[in-house]
């Protein structure tokens, strides 16, 4: 039988743009090595595994360099692709079982609604070493999720940040997401995200961010209804509600290629 592997380019309504993800449904889920061996060849920011469990799908993410608890983009790319191959029908509701608990995914004309967890914000201490990382100041620094969560003062400071990679991978978090107040007419919140310590030194457009992204710009905006917009150079859209103890996030997503695992 047949191993393909699908190319997905999540938060994206057209192809190139977005964040590219590798996805693979199988009939029973490889060893480990195998799949971080996929995942590093791919060599995208996740590559997503997935096997069906009844119904409902088992479903794992391996960046280049190691597994990782929970990502948005390719959960959006593997329910893309469970609808666009008939695996599910149209109406019906993506299940997975992963290490971040059950997710699930609905569609809603030409987006998907993923939910979520929403991860809880507390304040943060190493605020001079993070700005020293980013080479910027920051307005407020909180942990969430894993990651640290800077708010930058303006949206021009979000998009000129160089930061040092090195440093970044050296502080005891798995990544820095990067956010300000949008400035574009309709947009509520801009990010990058950051994650040179699992292999990923920018991360296009970061759909598990937004479980943080989400309740801290909830709470300071207050409104539970958002558009975001993530301002990598690829660049992607997308829509956030939170309703705790979750978070519903939505973007589109678009097949690019598929091909054939010949070894």
């Amino acid at each position: 039988m047949k191993k393909w592997i699908y190319q997905v380019d999540a938060f994206s309504a057209k192809p190139f743009g977005g964040n590219p993800a590798g996805v693979m449904v199988l009939d029973e889920m490889p060893q480990d090595a195998r799949m971080q061996a996929i995942a590093a060849e791919m060599n995208l920011s996740e590559t997503a595994f997935l096997t069906p469990q009844g119904e409902e799908f088992n479903l794992r993410w391996f960046t280049p360099a190691t597994e990782v608890e929970l990502c948005g983009h390719a959960t959006l790319a593997s329910a893309h692709i469970l609808w666009e191959q008939g695996y599910l029908t149209t109406g019906q509701t993506a299940v997975f079982n992963t290490a971040s608990g059950v997710l699930k995914a609905r569609r809603s004309g030409d987006w998907i609604e993923m939910d979520f967890p929403a991860y809880t914000i507390s304040p943060a201490e190493s605020l001079r070493e993070v700005e020293d990382a980013l080479g910027a100041s920051i307005n407020a620094l909180v942990e969430t999720g894993g990651n640290l969560l800077a708010e930058m003062i303006a949206e021009d400071g979000v998009r000129g940040l160089e930061p040092d990679y090195s440093a970044i991978g050296h502080l005891p978090y798995q990544g820095v997401i990067a956010t300000s107040r949008s400035v574009e007419p309709g947009f509520d919140f801009v990010s990058r995200y950051f994650a040179p310590r699992v292999g990923i030194n920018e991360d296009p457009v970061t759909g598990s961010a937004h479980s943080s992204l989400g309740p801290y710009w909830a709470e300071k905006l207050g409104k539970n209804e958002m558009r975001a917009r993530q301002i990598s150079a690829r660049g992607g859209e997308l829509k956030v509600r939170v309703v705790q103890p979750r978070v519903f996030i939505s973007g589109q997503a678009v097949t690019v290629f598929r091909a054939e695992l010949l070894v």
